[in-house]
């Protein structure tokens, strides 16, 4: 598959509506990573994503009606999903005990780091593994250490973790997002993983997409390069609101970034989806010849009234 061919699928909603609402005690449920049946133990889909309490496990027999297993791992968020040899790697950012649920005070501080466990059957899961640590001068801000949304892939025998640092915050959302994007590298799996000094994606004042905040990637590996899926975060003068949404990039050598297709491939419109559209993760399933993306969009602005659901897109080749 080549660059162009990302270029030219054709996106539309599975639903209008959302798959999976937030659990009852949280208000949100966010940063959806997925696996095919064909690719699981018990040959059925596997999706995880986080509230405020950690790792949520949903399972479905077709991909839309998904059944919470409940929290499989605590005071994390953002996971990622990757497989190698049958053996299944759960990255994610890992936090202190409880800092998601009080970081609405005023003044706390937050530092989280990117760890990783791994399993054989989807269920049980080892201890985790410190990748990246927020050691480098832009992994900070405003005394905020933070590195997240880590998104795994091999290249030419290396291991390549791109992930979010830093933070920024949103201004009429009253809670921090991810500001640039970087990548680190490592012979093993397990690291240890070396940092480029610079991000390799930063916010553009010009950009109307992202002039905010970078918020999170997904990296595909084409025969001719790489295409990224960026929620993009930013600031809608005419409106005086900010927004995020799906947008696509492409990459020759993984460290530099232009924009693949100008318009976003989904943006906020209504409802469940009001303001944001945030992260996603996206594969390719061979057997049907269709692309899934699942992702995780917000319903409004202020903390105190937003909530978080996880919906669908499919894809079809041109």
């Amino acid at each position: 598959m080549k660059i162009d061919d990302i270029r030219s699928i054709r996106w539309s909603d599975y639903s209008q509506n959302y798959l999976i609402d937030h659990p009852t005690f949280s208000p949100v449920l966010a940063d959806p990573t997925f696996i095919f049946p064909e690719n699981s133990p018990d040959k059925k889909w596997h999706l995880f994503a986080h509230s405020v309490w950690g790792i949520h496990h949903f399972i479905s027999s077709d991909g839309i009606k998904w059944d919470d297993r409940g929290v499989v791992i605590a005071n994390v968020m953002r996971p990622y999903l990757y497989r190698e040899n049958d053996v299944f790697y759960l990255l994610y950012e890992k936090y202190r005990p409880l800092s998601l649920v009080l970081s609405w005070i005023k003044g706390r501080k937050w530092y989280s780091e990117i760890a990783m466990s791994r399993s054989k059957d989807l269920k049980k899961w080892s201890a985790p593994v410190t990748l990246i640590s927020p050691l480098l001068s832009w992994h900070t801000s405003d005394g905020n250490k933070s590195v997240s949304n880590p998104c795994l892939i091999k290249r030419d025998g290396t291991y390549q973790l791109y992930y979010s640092a830093s933070l920024v915050l949103i201004p009429d959302c009253g809670f921090n997002e991810p500001d640039s994007i970087g990548l680190a590298s490592s012979a093993s799996i397990d690291g240890p993983y070396k940092s480029l000094a610079q991000p390799v994606i930063t916010v553009n004042q010009k950009d109307s997409w992202c002039n905010l905040s970078c918020g999170s990637i997904k990296v595909l590996q084409c025969e001719d390069g790489l295409v990224g899926f960026e929620n993009g975060i930013y600031w809608d003068e005419m409106k005086k609101q900010s927004g995020s949404a799906i947008i696509v990039l492409k990459s020759i050598d993984g460290a530099h970034w232009d924009r693949l297709i100008k318009e976003p491939i989904i943006r906020p419109s209504s409802g469940w989806r009001k303001s944001h559209i945030y992260a996603c993760d996206v594969r390719y399933r061979e057997q049907e010849r269709k692309w899934y993306l699942y992702y995780n969009a917000r319903n409004g602005w202020q903390i105190s009234e937003g909530q978080e659901r996880i919906g669908l897109l499919t894809g079809l080749p041109s």
